[in-house]
């Protein structure tokens, strides 16, 4: 049970009808449950909707709560064991990355010298500006929490990165501040994420549909354990966690020389990319002009940089992804033992809520041993947590 007093602030966008879901899933788990909302915030959803959720009074104006409060923002400060802001415009994150304080929300967040976890969304341009970018980085070195928001179609009719996280992942960022502990201070874990792309010519590339996500959130669960975290990444949009030494690479062969630079100084390897099998032999040095009805390319397999590491191991613990779209168990217990692995994390990316783009999983862990552990879709940061308290238990003995 969730036996904590959560504040949720609720700013002027769409996606505040989503956390509404939030609120509940978190009253369900056992919190004590707040909201305070800006007077944009209530042209999308009444206060009174938060209200018989949480069974607690909604605080909208920053003099209109004198019958619950003494002074409001100071006793909703005090209340929280952690703040969560969903959705944030990217009007509050100006004002809170700046210090503004003009309404009942800003002003409790200034006031309030505990965890705070903004998940922000809004359309692609707005996300991606330079002022919303700088605004991010501030709040980030202030030690906020930033949730990345998904990719998709958004609200305005435009697609691209901007939606709010599911409930789901919101609330996971919430339980996740009351159960960090530095079970793995003084281990440096290496994690791989993304796809690797292989050049045809300066312009195109072979790819596949991986976002990096899983990778991402295990190096973030890694960084929230305490362990020095070095993250390899191939193509992905994701900003990376905070707190972690992150290389970016393209190609497989670029993943393999950055992975094995750093492979005998870690204690820990998971390699979650999603690394070509081939590439293209003799990429073209200019852009291929489309004129034959047909073109041939000659592949060439790639190194496979996990059995390598699988035969150069020593003390390290090493983990792999097997991401199929049948057999999967079958083909995941054997790349287990051909490529000399502790354990392996298996999926079906075909089954809905698991795979590439969503930020959900299904997945098994198979051990060597033959020991199987079946999980039910959940967060890919919860799955994270679940893989990276595994690698501790081996790291440990």
């Amino acid at each position: 049970m969730l036996d904590k007093n959560i504040l949720i602030g609720v700013t002027g966008g769409i996606a505040a009808y989503k956390v509404v879901e939030v609120a509940s899933r978190l009253k369900k788990l056992g919190a004590n449950v707040r909201v305070m909302m800006t007077r944009n915030a209530t042209e999308f959803v009444s206060p009174r909707t938060f209200q018989e959720i949480t069974g607690n009074a909604v605080s909208v104006e920053m003099f209109g709560d004198a019958a619950n409060f003494h002074v409001a923002h100071i006793a909703l400060a005090d209340f929280a064991d952690v703040i969560l802001i969903a959705p944030a415009t990217a009007n509050f994150l100006a004002k809170a990355a700046h210090g503004i304080a003009d309404d009942l929300l800003t002003t409790t967040v200034l006031a309030s010298d505990k965890p705070l976890i903004i998940a922000p969304a809004m359309n692609t341009k707005m996300f991606d500006n330079p002022a919303t970018q700088d605004n991010l980085k501030i709040l980030r070195s202030r030690g906020a929490t930033i949730i990345e928001p998904a990719a998709g179609e958004l609200a305005c009719g435009t697609v691209g990165k901007g939606r709010l996280p599911e409930p789901v992942e919101l609330c996971a960022a919430v339980e996740k501040i009351f159960t960090q502990d530095k079970f793995l201070s003084g281990k440096k874990i290496l994690v791989t994420a993304g796809g690797t792309v292989e050049a045809i010519d300066p312009v195109r590339y072979i790819g596949n549909r991986s976002s990096g996500r899983m990778g991402f959130e295990i190096a973030k669960s890694a960084v929230n354990a305490g362990a020095e975290v070095v993250l390899v990444s191939g193509k992905s949009e994701l900003t990376p966690p905070n707190g972690l030494h992150f290389v970016k690479v393209e190609a497989a062969v670029e993943m393999r020389d950055a992975v094995l630079k750093y492979f005998d100084s870690v204690d820990a390897v998971i390699m979650s990319a999603a690394v070509a099998d081939y590439r293209v032999k003799n990429p073209a040095a200019q852009k291929i002009k489309k004129s034959a009805e047909t073109l041939t390319l000659e592949l060439v397999k790639n190194p496979d940089i996990l059995r390598e590491l699988g035969t150069l191991k020593t003390s390290q613990v090493l983990v792999g992804f097997a991401a199929e779209t049948q057999n999967v168990l079958d083909y995941a217990r054997k790349k287990l033992v051909e490529k000399n692995l502790n354990f392996i994390v298996a999926n079906d990316v075909t089954a809905a809520g698991a795979g590439f783009g969503v930020v959900t999983n299904i997945a098994s862990i198979i051990w060597r041993g033959g020991k199987v552990e079946n999980f039910a879709k959940m967060s890919k940061s919860e799955l994270a947590d679940k893989i990276i308290e595994r690698v501790a238990k081996l790291l440990h003995g």
